[in-house]
């Protein structure tokens, strides 16, 4: 198995342009044509991530061996960096599949799982969908309702998820349950679920401000019963690998509101070259010139700091403290400058003939999903006084 820890700088910013050039002509080919259609319907292009899954997309992070691209954390952050600069919704959703479900079986099942399940995930034949949020336990995950208790050799799961990515249309999910007491780190348990289990079914599918061709719905458990062999890693370790999924999870979203952000900017940086008052460009007015020298920094910044974290990633290093720094600077920089992308566009900015007025929608989730930026905040002042 190829140790991505060893790709060189040169060889990891090669994989990187070849990836962007790709991406690029996919998604003028087949994204950015269709953008605005499926955000006014909410559709979910589901054979869209179909053909994502041809080039190596879903399974970024997979080893070849179970039929994944079998590369690291920078190419996979450049993926959804890139793709979040055409549409945040489908950045999102590729997210969500290679990090969260795809990633919580590639590091915590056995080798008899990752073959039954990861194959499907990596060629983009399923859709994977990861099940922790629930109606009253957002932030608050360790007081979560949706149980499992065992029945032999199953266990019956009851409960419901919600704000799940791809919660209807997934076709498995990676579920976590309490087998335990309330609030107990260790009373949490982690168990693959596939699509047409009895007792397993979609919910209501949320009306959503932005990110709308990605889809968020609840996912309901009644006497829902799964084999003990579809528990990932052990019973009660499910919260301690949901924590460590998130801090990788967390990178993707700082790639997401980077893309979000840079986006944004190139749009500005354009439109700013294009528009003229007052018989000139309005770059050349320094109000609008300095708004885009910050934006840009802005930008330049969280690429850094989500470089530091995927380095720290690829080389199997904790990236607790980096992750949430990353995903704190990267999530509100994407809503500042989509919030001064729409300014520089004026009144252009607040129509959906121009691209800008979607960045500003889709932006904000990066503030919330996998951790709001408080909790980040949090995550990050914890890990700092834990070394005093």
């Amino acid at each position: 198995m190829k140790n991505i820890s060893e790709n060189t700088p040169e060889m990891i910013r090669d994989n990187c342009e070849l990836i962007t050039k790709m991406i690029h002509d996919f998604c003028e080919k087949e994204i950015r044509p269709n953008v605005m259609e499926w955000d006014e319907s909410q559709e979910f292009p589901k054979q869209l991530f179909h053909k994502m899954g041809e080039l190596g997309l879903m399974g970024v992070l997979v080893p070849e061996a179970y039929g994944g691209a079998g590369m690291g954390y920078h190419e996979y952050v450049t993926v959804v960096s890139e793709l979040g600069k055409v549409d945040g919704s489908i950045a999102l959703s590729v997210a969500a599949h290679n990090s969260l479900c795809t990633g919580h079986i590639l590091q915590f099942g056995n080798d008899s799982q990752k073959q039954k399940w990861l194959p499907m995930l990596a060629s983009g034949q399923w859709i994977g969908a990861w099940g922790l949020t629930e109606p009253n336990t957002g932030s608050d995950a360790g007081n979560m309702q949706t149980t499992a208790r065992r029945e032999g050799n199953d266990w019956v799961i009851n409960g419901t998820k919600n704000f799940i990515t791809h919660g209807l249309s997934g076709d498995v999910a990676v579920v976590m349950t309490r087998t335990g007491e309330p609030g107990d780190s260790h009373g949490m348990t982690a168990f693959v679920v596939e699509r047409g289990t009895q007792g397993f079914r979609g919910g209501k599918k949320e009306n959503k401000l932005g990110m709308r061709a990605s889809e968020t719905a609840e996912m309901i458990f009644e006497d829902c019963r799964v084999p003990h062999d579809n528990i990932l890693g052990e019973v009660g370790e499910g919260f301690v690998q949901a924590l460590k999924i998130l801090d990788g999870g967390r990178i993707s979203i700082a790639a997401l509101g980077l893309g979000i952000a840079q986006g944004a900017l190139d749009a500005a940086v354009a439109y700013a070259q294009e528009r003229r008052q007052f018989n000139q460009e309005i770059a050349k007015f320094q109000g609008v010139a300095f708004k885009i020298a910050d934006m840009a920094t802005q930008v330049k910044a969280s690429r850094l700091l989500i470089q530091d974290a995927a380095e720290l990633k690829n080389k199997g290093l904790s990236v607790n403290q980096e992750s949430a720094m990353a995903k704190l600077h990267a999530s509100e920089t994407a809503v500042s400058v989509a919030n001064d992308a729409v300014q520089v566009f004026g009144g252009y900015g607040y129509v959906k003939d121009y691209p800008v007025e979607k960045f500003y929608r889709d932006a904000k989730l990066c503030t919330i999903g996998e951790g709001t930026s408080e909790i980040q905040k949090l995550v990050i002042s914890r890990s700092l006084f834990d070394k005093i």
